[in-house]
Order: C-alpha cells, then sequence, then structure tokens
C-alpha cells in the first residue's frame, strides 16, 4: 500500500490509460453483439453488462499478475470504474458521432 502512495500519480495515470482502452473495447463489443442480437437487448444495458464483465475481468487479472490482494474496498471501487466505463461508452462514442456528422455537414 506504501508503494502505491507514494507513486500515486503513475497509477492514477495507467487506471486512466486503462479505462480508455477499456471504453473503447467495449464500444467495439457492443457494435459487434448489437449487430448479431439483432436489437434485442437494448443497448444501454448491453453497454453495462459488457462494461462491468470487462473491467472486473481486467482488475482481477491486473490483481492476480500483480498478487495484490483483494479487498472489499477494491471490489467496490472496480464495480464503480465498471459504471465509469459503461457511461463514458454510451454518451461518449455517441458524442463522437454527432461531432462527426457536425464535422461533415460544414464541409458540404
Amino acid at each position: 500500500m506504501e508503494n502505491i502512495v507514494l507513486n500515486l500519480p503513475a497509477v492514477i495515470s495507467a487506471i486512466l490509460l486503462i479505462v480508455a482502452i477499456l471504453v473503447v473495447i467495449t464500444n467495439i463489443i457492443v457494435q459487434v453483439v448489437k449487430k448479431a442480437t439483432w436489437d434485442k437487448i437494448p443497448t444501454n444495458l448491453l453497454v453495462v453488462i459488457v462494461s462491468m464483465l470487462l473491467t472486473v475481468g481486467v482488475f482481477l487479472a491486473i490483481f492476480q499478475i500483480r498478487a495484490v490482494a483483494i479487498t472489499w474496498y477494491m471490489i467496490a471501487a472496480v464495480l464503480i470504474l465498471g459504471i465509469f466505463v459503461a457511461y463514458a461508452a454510451m454518451f461518449g462514442f455517441d458524442k463522437f458521432r454527432e461531432a462527426l456528422e457536425q464535422i461533415n455537414r460544414y464541409k458540404r
């Protein structure tokens, strides 16, 4: 724990990088699964499920690789981080698509 506190800026930047990668992977998986399920599952629910599974899986793998003891507050933090990933995946992609559409409209 003392090591994490001493390297807090590096830990925060690593977590933000992992979250950004998880958002991209979540968007890709949701787009593929959404096409495969023919829109039978609501997209927002699918995003939450995929993001939670990915986030928990990735952080459990990181904890296992780094031999970190998992405590209750780490699990709570990972679940909250999964909600952040879902939020960013749901609304970040929509805003990005809207921005691209606006750019295309201005070009015409």
